[in-house]
């Protein structure tokens, strides 16, 4: 065999391995699944992030307002966020995915139905999320009701791993897929879905260190099968989408903040409506692992999330998730639409909700004119609501879901 024949299978060989590195499983822990747990000095080995804890700014005043969900936060976190556009992160709520990293950090998470009555999360990570050592995980695929909330913030960065796109019979060459359910195909449509992109999914081109596989992130003793194990470092994927351009600033030199509209917050606001200090919902009948209860604590002024009968627990900061509003909106679901057992929840429409702050219940409408538009909630006169500042839920119930609430 000649030398050159040999140089090429060698290159040939490091190429291959690289690209299968970036997008297949390992069976390696690459990250340490006590990572950023509350109270300690955690460093995510392998990623190169710096060594911190989630208190790393306590001691710091909170003076500056997040805008996109009104809490306050230090100058310190202010300065880096500014600097910033917001990580959306798809993550997910299977049973043996639980319990998930990062959705305590999220300033608005959204819910809602991936498919046969299990949900998804889609958190929003800006101006909670900071911290040296942020991650979240696991993270999963994409849903085209998500992307269309996603378009709302302004081009971010859009993290996930594949999506909803166009299965092709083997025989036909078709596509198996409804195309009302093309996740990838929309996002590619956005221009988000390119090279260097802001679409960061690891099924196109993006890898390690933003996200990786972590079979050891439930602790050693928990075999976890491959679908639960992709882990995304948030201080990772700022590095990454700097340096593809995607920064606090727009092309066009604009702040990220310019174009993007906040719901309004005021921490003096007095919620009044209806008692609701216990309120509980299915997302479908009969899927009681995916039972949600909100309860109110009047001493932190949050409502503290359960679901499936347990409290819904951060893994990296061991403490319960909580929220100071939980919007429950309506939208039509439509489904399954193809043999992909594939929903559809129409969130570019014009809805009914119920809103929970305070203590209290109140009924709501809400409105989302085209994909890039914000959803505005407003009462039923149609003034947009006021929100207490904090962690904000957006639960998406098919009609005619039934919540309880005393």
């Amino acid at each position: 065999m000649s030398p050159k024949i040999i140089i090429g299978l060698i290159l040939s060989f490091f190429v291959s391995a690289g690209i299968t590195y970036a997008i297949t499983p390992s069976n390696t822990s690459l990250m340490s699944p006590l990572a950023g747990q509350e109270g300690s000095s955690p460093s995510i080995s392998g990623s190169g992030e710096k060594t911190g804890s989630f208190s790393q700014f306590a001691n710091e005043p909170k003076t500056e307002i997040c805008p996109i969900n009104g809490a306050l936060f230090s100058k310190t976190e202010k300065e880096r966020w500014e600097t910033k556009r917001p990580v959306l992160a798809m993550i997910e709520n299977h049973l043996e995915s639980r319990p998930q990293s990062g959705l305590s950090l999220a300033d608005v998470v959204y819910e809602a139905v991936a498919e046969g009555g299990i949900t998804r999360f889609m958190g929003v990570f800006y101006c909670g999320a900071q911290a040296d050592v942020a991650r979240v995980a696991p993270v999963r695929s994409a849903r085209i009701y998500f992307v269309n909330l996603a378009a709302e913030y302004n081009q971010p960065i859009y993290m996930h791993v594949g999506g909803a796109n166009c299965s092709r019979n083997e025989g036909t060459k078709q596509c198996t897929t409804n195309p009302k359910a093309m996740a990838i195909e929309e996002l590619a449509k956005m221009g988000w879905r390119k090279p260097r992109g802001n679409d960061f999914d690891t099924t196109s081109d993006i890898g390690y260190p933003v996200l990786l596989r972590d079979y050891n992130r439930l602790g050693a003793d928990k075999i976890l099968a491959t679908e639960h194990t992709m882990v995304g470092s948030l201080p990772a994927a700022w590095r990454e989408a700097e340096k593809r351009g995607f920064t606090g600033k727009m092309a066009d030199d604009s702040r990220w903040l310019t174009g993007f509209k906040s719901w309004k917050f005021d921490s003096k606001f007095v919620p009044q409506g209806t008692s609701a200090n216990n309120i509980k919902f299915d997302f479908w009948a009969n899927y009681k692992d995916f039972t949600v209860e909100w309860k109110y604590d009047a001493t932190k002024k949050a409502y503290l999330r359960n679901q499936g009968g347990q409290p819904h627990v951060d893994l990296d900061t061991n403490s319960q998730i909580q929220a100071s509003a939980v919007i429950v909106q309506y939208a039509k679901e439509e489904g399954p639409l193809d043999e992909h057992k594939h929903l559809f929840y129409n969130v570019i429409s014009e809805g009914t909700g119920i809103l929970f702050q305070g203590g209290t219940a109140t009924e709501i409408k809400w409105k989302k004119t085209k994909q890039a538009s914000r959803t505005i909630f407003t009462d039923k006169a149609g003034k947009e609501v006021t929100l207490l500042p904090g962690q904000v839920w957006v639960e998406i119930l098919p009609l005619g879901g039934k919540v309880e609430y005393q």
